[in-house]
């Protein structure tokens, strides 16, 4: 059975840090765009980054990049998000995808496995 499974996430102070783990398992990621979504309370759930190793893109949302970095280890067969500089408009639930097809977006309908979610609070 194809699943993910993503952790890490806590409760931080505003400019600290957390990563993200997404595990696979049924499935290699290496084949699959990936990406990550949040919501918050309330809100749509929104796409904050995605990567293709096929095609070598990486995209973020305006509102992380410079501080959220993609990644993965084909060897583990995970993806990671990176968090840095963290602000309390970053609150939410946060969710790992991945795609049937290599083509990465920020689109929710572009996947089509996805993990349970892991909350992140950023507060003081």
């Amino acid at each position: 059975q194809s699943r993910l499974v993503d952790s890490g996430g806590g409760l931080v102070l505003p400019g600290g840090s957390l990563r993200l783990s997404c595990a696979a398992s049924g499935f290699t990621l290496d084949y699959h765009a990936i990406g990550w979504f949040r919501q918050a309370p309330g809100k749509e759930r929104e796409g904050v980054s995605c990567l293709s190793n096929r095609f070598g893109i990486t995209i973020y949302a305006d509102s992380v990049k410079g501080r959220f970095t993609i990644s993965r280890d084909v060897a583990k067969n995970m993806a990671y998000l990176q968090m840095n500089s963290l602000k309390p408009e970053d609150t939410a639930v946060y969710y790992c995808a991945a795609s049937n097809s290599a083509y990465c977006a920020l689109t929710y309908s572009n996947y089509d496995y996805w993990g349970q979610g892991t909350q992140v609070t950023v507060s003081s």
